[in-house]
């Protein structure tokens, strides 16, 4: 199962690597106090706004434009997006419980028993996900969420449910294990198979007149430390690769809901971002972003977005047509707004290459491979030369 609510054709790669410059963008376009509307104190969210804001989209048009679509579906139905935000977050906190016994036990019984508990968790969210598909996706336009709900039904219909719990069910040894064995090199056990327990439900008739099953069977004492360490070791043998496979298949759900908790939450930090600028009265829009190999770069009532975030209250925006100009110089008085002014811009350009609204009524650009600034900082006093390598002549 893929979520692909970041990219058309794959996953969001939160840990990519950051731009060179990150810490310079991060310092001169005062970034963090974006981050930091978006996080609301949520270390996650704040460090996927930061992911998601330095590292854009790749600089193609068409996954800015598919992402600008799945947040307007977010605006759209903020609540049922939060829902599906903390149905993910539920499912990891729910598997970090069974974290340490799951991972570190050796023992096959502990990994299959502990997988088991998991899944269970994991069924219970994965219906919910599936009746918010079937209930009340009706109010989501954009080609990421249609197709997102789309696979939730197909994947997971109700035979798949079934199945899943049957075979939990089955997994929990309620009626004991059948294991089968055969003998091998100097008598002993190999190629031991874990077999489907048969159903022993019988009816009265069948418990007084039907034919008894001859077996062969042995008791240990309840003393006997080292037999029942044997058993255990047997029983271990025969249930080693349904151990595994389970494993396997919590981890395929874990990832499922480990992407969709991360591409969800940079949604979710828009709409935080989104509700405060509301509050303050600002203005944003979704820009409209051009290829490669045009010059394009116009804009009505663009404003410095951390400013308004600062200060709480609104902020004068600017206006400027520069389609088909270059260079672009900014002129003016000291204190007079030029940094804040080129701060916006800059600020403008990441936001849009991420597929996020930008803080103007209106906003046009080419896309772009880098941005660099270069703002004035103050010495730091606390950098020190390095004498050893130099050679005094």
């Amino acid at each position: 199962m893929k979520t692909f609510l970041m990219h058309r054709d794959r996953d969001f790669d939160v840990q990519r690597k950051l731009p060179w410059n990150w810490q310079a963008l991060t310092e001169d376009l005062e970034l963090n106090i974006l981050f930091k509307a978006m996080a609301l104190n949520d270390l996650f969210l704040f460090e996927v706004a930061k992911s998601a804001v330095l590292c854009g989209s790749g600089n193609d048009p068409e996954t800015i434009l598919y992402r600008q679509n799945i947040l307007k579906d977010c605006l759209d139905n903020p609540d049922l997006v939060r829902e599906i935000y903390d149905i993910a977050k539920e499912a990891m906190e729910g598997e970090k419980k069974h974290y340490f016994g799951l991972f570190a036990s050796k023992y096959p019984s502990s990994i299959l028993g502990r997988s088991v508990d998991v899944l269970q968790i994991f069924v219970g969210l994965l219906r919910k996900l599936r009746n918010i598909a079937d209930t009340r996706a009706d109010g989501f336009r954009s080609e990421g969420f249609c197709r997102f709900f789309s696979m939730l039904k197909a994947e997971l219909d109700d035979e798949y449910f079934n199945t899943v719990q049957n075979h939990l069910k089955e997994l929990k040894f309620r009626e004991g294990i059948l294991i089968s064995a055969e003998l091998g090199e100097g008598n002993r056990g190999a190629n031991y198979v874990l077999r489907k327990t048969p159903n022993r439900r019988q009816g009265w008739k069948e418990r007084f007149f039907g034919r008894k099953q001859l077996a062969y069977t042995f008791r240990i004492d309840d003393r006997d430390h080292n037999g029942f360490s044997a058993l255990s070791e047997l029983k271990d043998r025969g249930i080693n690769l349904a151990a595994d496979a389970l494993a396997r298949s919590t981890d395929h759900i874990l990832a499922f809901f480990t992407m969709l908790r991360t591409e969800v939450a940079f949604y979710v930090g828009c709409m935080n971002l989104h509700r405060q600028l509301a509050n303050i009265g600002m203005p944003v829009s979704f820009p409209l972003p051009q290829g490669e190999g045009t010059r394009n770069h116009s804009f009505r009532g663009l404003y410095d977005a951390c400013l308004a975030l600062t200060v709480s209250q609104k902020v004068v925006g600017n206006d400027m047509n520069g389609d088909d100009k270059n260079p672009v110089i900014i002129t003016g008085a000291n204190q007079g707004g030029k940094s804040t002014f080129l701060r916006s811009i800059g600020l403008s350009q990441l936001m849009m290459q991420c597929g996020m609204f930008v803080p103007a009524e209106g906003f046009s650009a080419t896309v772009c491979d880098g941005l660099f600034t270069h703002y004035r900082r103050e010495e730091d006093a606390t950098i020190e030369p390095v004498w050893e390598n130099w050679t005094v002549t």
